[in-house]
């Protein structure tokens, strides 16, 4: 199932965008080409709901930077790939202020752009998004439009990620999944603070599980949940160790209390129903035979 991806390129040179033209014609993109900056911020403040990806020449008068400064100053938070002279070191920090999941290609690289541009809307499905304790992704100081940037910034992943499903079908999105951003292949710190995020989302979700809320909000929290430790390959198991975990330091919490852990037994349907979506989702990723 081929990808079809909404993009917005901005390119300062003619033979650059002759180029991205020519490696973008053989999969059915739809693409919006832009040569100044001001046609590209206008055209995205009007389509940013429709946006998967912005892929931006990095210029000698740093439009880029005016760029992303001009999006973070609007909540408009967008996969980024930025095409460079050069190839660009990926575990060196990016100092555009805007988050990190900025990706980078240099222009004797464009045969990889295909896989680029998946690899920048996997990495912006990675960032934290709002939580209790929300980690900010972006290199800017704390604020207090910080908690409003990270609900923005979650909602368009949730967008986003929605987008790629009814699009792709998760056999689509099975094949976008990107090894670098497997678990085991992540570095320490990177794997301590996205399980730090699954233990963090699995416990809203227990503690939501029981309640009077929405059902459809609570499935779109098993969803969001399953998406992540999807695209990260994680397994069944992990998610287990996780949900004993917890339980184990409810149980910890009801003896301090003189309370019965009997109620804990029925969080069982918890993992279930986590396990069931997760196991779907790995399942339908299995390619048919012809």
């Amino acid at each position: 199932m081929p990808s079809h991806f909404f993009l917005s390129v901005l390119t300062f040179s003619a033979p650059l965008a002759d180029n991205l033209r020519q490696q973008l014609s053989g999969d059915p993109h739809e693409t919006s080409y832009h040569k100044n900056l001001v046609d590209l911020l206008k055209w995205v403040k009007i389509n940013r709901q429709k946006v998967d990806c912005l892929i931006v020449e990095a210029d000698a008068d740093d439009q880029l930077m005016t760029l992303v400064k001009q999006l973070h100053s609007q909540d408009i938070w967008l996969p980024l790939l930025v095409i460079t002279p050069a190839p660009v070191d990926p575990q060196a920090p990016s100092s555009f202020g805007y988050h990190r999941a900025v990706t980078f290609l240099s222009t004797t690289q464009l045969d990889q752009l295909d896989v680029a541009i998946n690899q920048a809307i996997a990495d912006f499905l990675k960032l934290p998004g709002a939580t209790a304790n929300p980690v900010p992704p972006f290199s800017t100081e704390r604020s207090d439009t910080n908690a409003n940037q990270h609900l923005l910034l979650s909602l368009q992943q949730k967008r986003l990620a929605e987008r790629l499903r009814e699009r792709l079908g998760y056999l689509g999105v099975y094949y976008k999944r990107h090894p670098q951003n497997f678990l085991r292949n992540m570095t320490q710190a990177e794997r301590r603070e996205l399980i730090d995020r699954l233990r963090r989302d699995y416990r809203e979700i227990i503690l939501n599980y029981f309640s009077d809320s929405g059902v459809s909000e609570l499935n779109q929290k098993i969803d969001d949940y399953v998406n992540v430790a999807f695209f990260a390959d994680i397994s069944v198991s992990q998610v287990v160790e996780i949900h004993m975990e917890l339980m184990e330091n409810f149980a910890k919490q009801l003896q301090l209390e003189g309370r019965s852990e009997d109620i804990l037994l029925d969080y069982r349907l918890t993992l279930i129903d986590v396990i069931a979506h997760l196991c779907e989702m790995y399942r339908r990723s299995i390619p048919r035979d012809p």
